[in-house]
């Protein structure tokens, strides 16, 4: 279960400070005043850093209502990872992953937002958007910044399944608009976006709503902008690791996606393949498998 946000985390500090041990106290001061590191460190190190045992550590996690200690550190970081600049994320990222095994760490990271993402993402939602996609007159598909590298991934397949798919270029705001002014009922507008938010994605996806177009957002928790005024939206856990964006899960949930929408036209896109290969193979697009 996702834990509470970090207004709600706090609120709830400050509601129970007066019932709070010496040690607790000294807990919610670290927090308070050390947030960007403090969500990245285990229950031990917290409990080091404050003069408490790591017991205490957990204890302080369940009496603010979490189901441990955890949950907190999940309510914790979700937060922060919204409202990092660049610099922070490289220090969060340090104190997190430290200078040894980074790749052991970085891709157990990795495989665990994919497990959150399965528990998040709920198969009405997932079905909801393949049957949307499968039956928009256009799809549009918007990412900005990293997330730009996804939307051009699904655009990449969509565009061999459909002769209706247009990726947005977002060299800048005017560019978003002039690509999607004619965007209206029927149509459908696939938006990306992960921390840090983009606001020309919340703007277009604002524009869509208004023209009567369709909207499939795609980012990390239902409290992100585009997530809470889209139609559906599909939750893929994010990260990062130092100054990166962790989207592996976001690409796994894309892959799905794909697929799903593959397996419903699954007649369409045979025959589209088909034509595919024959010229493929007439422009020698790819090395001859007897040669490998």
């Amino acid at each position: 279960m996702k834990g509470p946000d970090l207004m709600n985390v706090f609120a709830r500090i400050d509601a129970q400070k007066g019932n709070f041990s010496k040690g607790q106290r000294a807990i919610a001061q670290y927090l308070t005043e050390h947030i960007e590191y403090a969500a990245y460190i285990t229950a031990r190190r917290l409990g080091e850093l404050t003069g408490v045992s790591e017991s205490t550590v957990v204890r302080f996690a369940t009496e603010l209502g979490f189901a441990g200690y955890p949950e907190l550190q999940e309510a914790l970081q979700e937060a922060v990872r919204h409202r990092l600049n660049s610099v922070q994320r490289i220090q969060a990222g340090d104190s997190r992953i430290g200078d040894k095994d980074v790749m052991r760490k970085v891709m157990q990271s990795d495989i665990e937002k994919i497990r959150i993402t399965m528990e998040r993402t709920l198969s009405r939602d997932f079905e909801a958007s393949v049957n949307t996609i499968a039956e928009a007159r256009r799809i549009y598909i918007l990412g900005v910044r990293s997330a730009a590298s996804l939307a051009d991934f699904l655009g990449f397949y969509f565009g061999m399944m459909f002769d209706n798919v247009k990726v947005v270029q977002t060299a800048s705001i005017s560019d978003v608009f002039e690509q999607i002014l004619r965007i209206g009922e029927g149509d459908l507008l696939i938006a990306l976006s992960f921390p840090r938010y983009s606001r020309r994605t919340l703007q277009a996806v604002q524009y869509a709503i208004e023209r009567g177009a369709d909207t499939i957002a795609i980012t990390d928790t239902a409290d992100a902008p585009i997530a809470k005024i889209s139609k559906h939206r599909l939750l893929a856990a994010s990260d990062i690791a130092s100054f990166v964006d962790s989207l592996v899960a976001p690409l796994s949930l894309i892959n799905a996606l794909i697929v799903a929408v593959g397996m419903r036209k699954r007649e369409e896109i045979t025959r589209a393949f088909t034509q595919l290969e024959k010229i493929w193979e007439d422009v020698q697009v790819y090395e001859p498998t007897d040669r490998i």
